[in-house]
């Protein structure tokens, strides 16, 4: 039944996002354009109102989309958590066909979609300067010739190419919404479309006012048309705040500016608020209706997970590693479970109220019942205060041997609805730096599923770490029970030292030299909340629905008590934005209500107390005692040949079906990607079988 019911929702999702797709192909023709005028003039007599009819055609078949979403993976994450298969034509669209230093590295889904939406954006400009063109009328007021008049018809027409792709711009930037996550992309990794649609908008946005303003150069109408506050139609000092605005965030996003200047960047983007508010201003509600949904999806978004990380909780222990990364272990509701490779985002109100930062978990929800943990890398200005913080409160001298609590706000888990890992038969790891921490939570989480006969284990698990000095090895710590066993796990491990060159030097010889990890524990007594995660998924589709449904309610008040037919044509259209504006600050009031309401009841459970065992380490005895230890290889002064290891592993995995997952810098990423599609790498072996490989890229910084 359950499948069954999962069937009819994808149809149905697959219908409905269809038929908003063919909105846009269809709303540049004149054919639409007739039509829809003598729809909203029928619709304008209503109580209705002309906008509520934009509200229900443009933006409503999206927020059905992301409610229907959230059934859907309520629905999937109640099937049996087994071996999902092998691949299919479509899982193999995710495998990389162009790898470029400039591009990156790009699936075959990503070509096609990409390809999909260069063709739209080409559909919808030439029809619409071809009509203008058909009827080409200069402007009285400019007296313009025809070359000035189509220069600016198409600066003109470049504002709706900008206006698409702020259609789709935040819908990458949401977090516990279902768009993408039904998608099976997760938030880390959607943040490339978030700048490339960003890119594409201020890219039309400035042809779109420097080509306006060109016109208004060349007749000397600076002056006059710049500072103008129309009462009706397009507000020009309203674009010209919102082209300023995006700018500045663009300019401040850049990859130099955003990782020296952090800060610059993050607060400089909540200027995001200022644009899309000048952007209605300037547009009008019509064509706002159009980029509402994910406005309206992002503002929900934004609000759950601020409700999410109320009440703060504490940091129970901090393990300070001889390679200055931390290893932060928080409370966890037992009920709260996620699936390997989910993030949390972290905000320690003592360093900074408004800054929140990524984390891939370490530990698995299968394991740690009562905690989570994650490992942070000191390395910028917010991660080297919080080293300094746990330092320092590690030097002070207290009676019960622990520290004050650091109160600390999380959003999250947010990771993948299923074990995606589970469908491959094998398993390659590739891992540079801090990148290990995905594959941690992996192999933690399937060393439980082989311990308790749950799932059904990878033939072969194959993990190659690359790092620059040989103390990093001791992020290996949380699985080095894994490696002291490989009969049982089936794991084998390469590490690369690539600034330090030892001969003779073993693995074992290096974990033995490596100093301990430094363990602090601080007192809980400032608060008893653990970490309960996002509000199940019925209930914020419930949230979405309910939410949408004030928001129609409220414009069809204000179309009958505020804006008569009489009073449209008289009033300042910028009266009507604002009562748009009006009636999302209901909707999202209404849904504050909800959120808080449906949070106070969850947070019930008292904090548990935290369990010493959770934070040991393996003993120095195990590591002399294991024989398997020796079996795993260490090598110094050059970084792994990917190209031969992949084909070594395919030889010894028979041809079989290998999931490839990748966490690192780019450079790595698109090494591995280029290995996977050598033909040497994908010869078949002596039983006359391919290697099938699945490459999957994990990111563990945004």
């Amino acid at each position: 039944m359950t499948r069954l019911s999962l069937l009819i929702l994808k149809l149905l999702l697959i219908l409905i996002f269809a038929g908003w797709v063919s909105l846009w192909v269809l709303k540049p023709t004149e054919f639409w354009t007739r039509k829809w005028k003598g729809v909203e003039v029928k619709a304008s007599t209503t109580a209705f109102g002309y906008n509520g009819l934009d509200f229900v055609v443009f933006t409503f078949p999206l927020i059905v989309l992301s409610i229907l979403g959230f059934i859907y993976l309520e629905l999937r994450r109640g099937e049996p958590r087994n071996r999902l298969g092998r691949t299919t034509p479509f899982t193999a669209l995710s495998s990389p066909l162009l790898v470029n230093r400039y591009i990156g590295i790009l699936s075959g889904a990503q070509i096609l979609t990409s390809s999909l939406f260069i063709m739209l954006i080409v559909w919808t400009f030439y029809v619409r300067v071809s009509n203008d063109l058909k009827k080409m009328t200069p402007l009285k007021s400019f007296q313009l010739s025809p070359w000035q008049y189509k220069l600016f018809r198409m600066a003109t027409r470049c504002g709706l190419l900008s206006e698409a792709c702020l259609a789709l711009m935040l819908f990458p930037v949401l977090r516990g919404m279902s768009i993408f996550r039904f998608l099976g992309i997760q938030f880390e990794a959607s943040i490339k479309y978030h700048v490339w649609l960003g890119s594409a908008m201020i890219l039309f946005t400035t042809l779109h006012g420097g080509g306006t303003i060109f016109i208004w150069g060349i007749k000397h109408r600076i002056q006059d048309e710049m500072w103008k506050w129309q009462k009706k139609g397009r507000i020009y000092l309203a674009g010209e705040i919102a082209l300023a605005t995006a700018s500045a965030m663009a300019l401040t996003a850049l990859p130099q500016i955003r990782r020296k200047w952090f800060q610059v960047f993050y607060y400089t983007h909540h200027l995001y608020v200022v644009f899309i508010l000048f952007f209605l201003f300037h547009g009008g509600d019509r064509h706002f209706y159009t980029v509402f949904p994910g406005v309206f999806l992002f503002a929900l978004d934004k609000l759950l997970r601020v409700v999410q990380s109320r009440p703060e909780t504490c940091i129970l222990s901090a393990r300070v590693f001889p390679s200055k990364a931390i290893e932060l272990t928080l409370p966890k509701d037992p009920r709260l479970k996620y699936t390997p490779t989910s993030v949390i985002f972290l905000n320690i109100p003592s360093i900074s109220k408004l800054q929140w930062h990524p984390f891939s978990i370490t530990s698995s929800s299968s394991v740690d019942e009562h905690s989570i943990s994650v490992i942070v890398k000191s390395e910028g200005q917010w991660t080297s205060s919080l080293l300094s913080k746990i330092t320092h409160a590690e030097e002070q001298d207290s009676e019960a041997n622990q520290r004050r609590c650091i109160p600390v706000a999380v959003e999250g888990p947010y990771g993948p609805a299923s074990m995606e890992l589970l469908r491959y038969n094998n398993l390659l790891l590739v891992a540079g730096g801090i990148g290990v921490t995905p594959f941690l939570s992996i192999l933690r989480e399937l060393s439980c599923s082989s311990s308790n006969g749950r799932n059904a284990y990878p033939d072969r698990i194959h993990l190659i770490y690359t790092i620059k000095k040989s103390q990093d090895v001791c992020l290996l710590d949380p699985i080095l029970p894994l490696l002291l066993d490989i009969k049982q796990f089936h794991t084998k491990l390469n590490v690369f030292v690539t600034r330090e060159n030892q001969i003779g030097m073993t693995l074992r010889d290096v974990l033995n030299d490596v100093p301990e990890a430094q363990t602090t524990t601080f007192s809980t007594a400032g608060t008893t909340y653990a970490v309960h995660g996002p509000e199940r998924l019925a209930w914020m589709a419930a949230v979405t629905a309910i939410s949408s449904v004030m928001f129609l309610v409220s414009l069809v008040v204000f179309n009958h008590f505020v804006i008569t037919p009489a009073a449209a044509q008289k009033n300042p259209s910028s009266q009507t934005d604002l009562l748009l504006v009006c009636s999302f600050a209901i909707a999202i009031i209404f849904a504050a209500i909800m959120a808080i309401t449906l949070r106070w009841k969850r947070v019930t459970n008292k904090l548990q107390l935290f369990s010493d065992k959770q934070t040991k380490t393996v003993k120095q005895s195990s590591l002399e005692a294991s024989r398997d230890l020796d079996e795993h290889e260490i090598h110094f002064g050059g970084r792994p040949i990917f190209q031969d290891l992949i084909s070594s592993f395919a030889r010894e995995t028979g041809g079989s079906n290998i999931g490839v997952f990748v966490c690192g810098p780019q450079g790595m990423k698109e090494s591995v990607a280029l290995a996977c599609r050598q033909p040497q790498v994908s010869q078949r072996n002596v039983k006359g079988k391919k290697p099938n490989f699945s490459f999957h890229s994990l990111s563990f910084t945004l």
